[in-house]
């Protein structure tokens, strides 16, 4: 497949610098944003795209089309890339999935959430039986940001290496033919079950935002979690986190990157030499951002509810034990007064409940 025309569908900071991004490489960019949220695009509409500010210095990329109209965002799209947050998925899936075409890719372009087999899920409650071609990657291919009401894109980093799968794996090497023509260093991974526990954010998240809720809620959106939340002591919590995520990869036989070498190799850090809480308090791309501005925010709930609680089951069919992910989604749920047990994403959600955990590595 020649892919010539990319649809992304978020208008997000990922999203709008994709459009600007994969324009600059030729390519024919849409910019799709669900109508509820379209007027956060109203300004980059009016001015036809947006300023992109990268090592290569500053210039105004043009976007062949912003719009709220799915059919007119797809039309002729070789790829259709998915920019949202794992909570999304099902929302864009209910206007994707009856339009899409069985030929087109969708690609998920994000923190891993199991986007894609809830994708198909979601497709098939609606009475939809196509076969997709889908797949995503671990981690969203930016360090960005974008000022939507000035039309502006400031891209840190653009991803050095990511893992992607397809649903289901046997048309991982296709589909991922198509998507490594828009990004250098998409490497195959065995299957969703690696994408998912490849997703960094469960690591670093929950845990360290847990044990500095107090400075969160005292300073009142000034607070930096890379440069002053991850101290000689909460870095001990996410080291914890850590090792039950890669024994659980290693039970379901594939090896996790550690926290080092993932963000080394993906290029937020400098080297996999130093050690790791000076990788993030020194970080060129982790010390510019700043945040979480309140324990509501996606940091402590999603990473919890479409992270943690699932490894925690994941741990469970495996009977690799998870104390410090169990102690996070109980402790995050008092914080919080939820139940994230009770509402995050499981297997049982995911339809493979009764699954064993050997059928689990060939369903997906």
């Amino acid at each position: 497949m020649n892919v010539k025309k990319v649809a992304i569908l978020g208008g997000g900071n990922g999203g709008v610098t994709a459009a600007v991004d994969l324009k600059t490489k030729g390519l024919e960019t849409s910019l799709y944003e669900l109508p509820q949220f379209f007027s956060n695009l109203n300004v980059i509409k009016e001015k036809g795209g947006a300023l992109l500010k990268d090592d290569n210095g500053e210039k105004f990329v043009e976007i062949n089309l912003v719009t709220d109209d799915i059919k007119d965002a797809i039309k002729d799209a070789q790829v259709i890339m998915l920019v949202v947050p794992g909570f999304a998925i099902e929302s864009f899936a209910e206007v994707l999935a009856p339009v899409v075409k069985e030929d087109q890719i969708i690609f998920l372009n994000g923190a891993a959430a199991m986007g894609s087999v809830r994708f198909v899920n979601k497709a098939k409650e609606m009475g939809i039986k196509k076969k997709f071609k889908i797949c995503e990657a671990n981690s969203l291919t930016y360090g960005t940001r974008a000022f939507h009401n000035e039309a502006r894109v400031e891209l840190s980093l653009r991803v050095k290496k990511l893992f992607v799968a397809a649903y289901p794996h046997e048309n991982t090497n296709e589909l991922l033919e198509a998507c490594s023509q828009l990004y250098d260093g998409l490497v195959p991974a065995k299957n969703i079950w690696q994408v998912t526990l490849e997703n960094g954010n469960p690591v670093v998240h929950p845990g360290p935002c847990l044990l500095n809720a107090g400075r969160i809620d005292y300073s009142k959106g000034e607070f930096w979690l890379y440069k002053e939340g991850i101290t000689r002591h909460t870095i001990n919590v996410l080291k914890g986190i850590e090792s039950e995520q890669i024994a659980i990869g290693k039970a379901f036989g594939f090896e996790i990157e550690d926290a080092v070498a993932s963000r080394a190799r993906r290029g937020y850090f400098r080297n996999e030499k130093d050690e790791l809480q000076h990788q993030f308090n020194t970080s060129d791309v982790f010390t510019q951002i700043k945040g979480p501005i309140s324990c509501t925010s996606r940091y402590f709930t999603e990473d919890i509810s479409t992270g943690l609680v699932l490894w925690s089951d994941l741990g469970r069919v495996s009977k690799t034990p998870t104390p410090n992910i169990d102690s996070v989604i109980t402790l995050g749920g008092t914080l919080l007064e939820r139940d994230f047990k009770e509402e995050g994403l499981n297997l049982k959600k995911l339809g493979f409940e009764g699954n064993t955990f050997e059928e689990l590595n060939e369903i997906v």
